[in-house]
């Protein structure tokens, strides 16, 4: 059983915890507009990396300083960019 505590820390200005995918990873992210770069950082996805999200079975670019509205369920690609030299 969760104690009050744990409840709150779970819980910012209202947005809970829900998971998302990123590269087949679950992670536990708040609800609501998150910006690609929150999304990369709590993935452990570098900041040159492009994301990418799954909707309706294509690949959708997000733009670094894009935001998407998290909802829970969402899938993400992260990989390098293309013509990025290694």
């Amino acid at each position: 059983m969760e104690n009050q505590n744990e409840v709150r820390g779970q819980e910012e200005h209202g947005r809970s915890l829900v998971s998302i995918e990123v590269n087949s990873r679950e992670i536990r992210i708040h609800r609501g507009r998150t910006s690609v770069g929150e999304i990369k950082q709590a993935a452990g996805c570098p900041a040159a990396f492009e994301l990418e999200q799954i909707a309706n079975g294509k690949l959708v670019p997000l733009a670094d300083d894009a935001s998407v509205v998290i909802k829970g369920g969402e899938r993400f690609l992260c990989h390098p960019r293309d013509g990025a030299s290694s």
